[in-house]
């Protein structure tokens, strides 16, 4: 027992004081971000240099993993990973108080260098923040260290062996101030808790508020006509042909989206072109507007994933714009750039083609665009995966060459051309699901934009290829659904699915994963009949 809490005083309380001291500072921090628009949350700012130096294949394994809860997992792993490096300087400060001094100080220009990086953040209350941050860890690691170093070690060493101690004695002192210890450190805990949770709140209410001045999106001149009866499946359970902003599938790098004020907002147009433009919220809305469906999809997106997703845009015709800035010979790629700094480029003649439509895109399902996936304006360029082509929060858009720059995800190992590849998935049944023996539904969607999917096909039990009914296609630019009756006997069985494009070319089985160009194969499933 003596031994056991010999330990407590050398290791365990020393290390609990400093992950609290850790959670104080980083609490101090997210309360402050959260009361004052334009500081940082250290968290976040840490988690913004850790994305943007991750390695290649990175993205990839975190999506795989947590899927669209990967800012989540990485918000957790900084704050988990913050506490057990501090942990292990609560006990270094434990023999020598300095080293906590010279520990946090670094952890806190490491947090301001971060913060530093983010176009959004204001320097003068990101130092002030950083500071104020690295006192609270410290005040609170010396207040919890002080009461360990008043704990008599013979005393405690008396108490852990049982000899009785009488009340008001020395012997008594190690049981008092454990118990202070433990109080202090519950109280500051408790405290670091509320105030990083209320900060927290604060700034996530703040980034998802939808900002209301300017945000009025005239009547589009070109509307699409309503969806008919033909263009949709009655099937429970398969994917709804246009899924709601609110279920629609969300994957950047911002750990936490920029709020903007579309009264405030412009954008550039620059670069090689002969009249640079910048144009205002109001500017875009008195443009010619129309809307089109388009199927947008991440490239992370495996075989049978969700994150892909179809939605009514409405916008500006980004060939409108560019052809009043004049876009000059030898511009080869249009890059566009958030306002977080975050950069995706495609090919100049990809939006030239007159077969595709790409937009400036102000509102989604018929309301002004979200923040989560854009607002006030963003890029959609059918028949491209999101990472080279859909910027949102958009800040400018500049032409250059293919040769002249990379944007965000080329340097770390993805092609820097990004054509959606033809895809489909089962919907119903789902996978390792079971079914009653008999006649059923197998269902789901398929896409290829911009290219259109002119055949589905499932295969029971790598039998032959049976050819499902398909929902009238709205567009070359989004996905269908299809069915297929299939008399279910009892037992284990494999659905798989394939489709054919608009040119006529099959799905391809060859299986890649994500990287670098999106995965490829056919989705198949298990399921049990019986």
């Amino acid at each position: 027992m003596a031994a056991s809490t010999s330990r407590w005083r050398r290791f365990g309380a020393p290390a609990l004081a400093g992950a609290i001291a850790a959670g104080v500072s980083m609490a101090t921090a997210e309360l402050i971000a959260g009361v004052i628009s334009g500081a940082p949350s250290l968290v976040i700012a840490i988690g913004a240099l850790v994305i943007d130096f991750q390695p290649p294949g990175a993205k990839d394994v975190v999506v795989r993993l947590f899927g669209t809860n990967d800012k989540l997992a990485l918000n957790v792993l900084i704050v988990v990973v913050a506490l057990a490096i501090a942990a292990a300087v609560g006990i270094a400060a434990s023999r020598q108080i300095g080293r906590a001094d010279w520990a946090f100080a670094g952890f806190g220009v490491v947090a301001l260098v971060a913060a530093l990086r983010e176009p959004l953040i204001s320097p003068i209350l990101s130092i002030f923040t950083t500071a104020i941050a690295v006192v609270a860890g410290l005040l609170s690691l010396r207040a919890l260290l002080d009461m360990v170093a008043a704990w008599p070690v013979e005393a405690a060493a008396a108490a852990g062996a049982g000899r009785p101690k009488a009340r008001g004695t020395q012997g008594s002192m190690p049981d008092w101030d454990r118990r202070g210890f433990i109080l202090r450190s519950v109280a500051l805990a408790g405290t670091a808790l509320v105030a990083g949770g209320a900060g927290r709140f604060l700034l996530d209410r703040r980034a998802s508020a939808q900002p209301s001045a300017g945000a009025t999106i005239p009547k589009p001149a070109v509307t699409v006509a309503p969806l008919t009866p033909a263009q949709s499946l009655n099937v429970p359970g398969i994917t709804p042909l246009v899924i709601p902003n609110d279920d629609f599938y969300r994957i950047d790098t911002a750990l936490l989206p920029p709020h903007v004020d579309s009264a405030g907002w412009s954008m550039q147009v620059k670069g090689m072109v002969d009249h640079p433009l910048t144009l205002t919220y109001g500017d875009l809305t008195t443009m010619p507007l129309f809307q089109q469906y388009v199927t947008i999809q991440c490239v992370s997106n495996e075989v049978g994933g969700d994150l892909v997703g179809n939605a009514l845009w409405t916008g500006v015709h980004l060939r409108d714009v560019l052809a009043a800035a004049g876009v000059q010979a030898g511009a080869t790629q249009i890059v566009g750039r958030s306002v977080d700094g975050f950069t995706a480029g495609f090919p100049t003649a990809h939006a030239m083609d007159p077969s595709r439509d790409p937009m400036i895109v102000l509102a989604m399902n018929d309301a002004p665009l979200p923040v989560l996936h854009g607002f006030p304006a963003r890029l959609i360029i059918p028949g491209l995966y999101g990472y080279v082509s859909a910027t949102k929060w958009l800040a400018s858009v500049e032409l250059t060459t293919l040769e002249a720059f990379n944007g965000y995800w080329i340097p770390l190992g993805w092609s820097k051309l990004g054509p959606i590849l033809t895809q489909s998935r089962i919907d119903v049944p789902r996978a390792g699901g079971s079914i009653k023996p008999g006649p059923t539904t197998i269902a789901g969607v398929a896409w290829a934009p911009d290219r259109g999917v002119s055949k589905v096909e499932v295969s029971i039990d790598r039998g032959p290829w049976l050819t499902c009914t398909m929902s009238g296609a709205i567009s070359k630019a989004t996905w269908v659904q299809w069915q297929a009756p299939w008399t279910a006997t009892p037992g284990p069985h494999t659905i798989e699915v394939r489709a054919t494009d608009g040119k006529g070319d099959v799905q391809t089985a060859d299986v890649t994963p994500p990287p670098p160009d999106g995965a490829r194969g056919h989705h198949t499933i298990q399921v049990t009949v019986g």
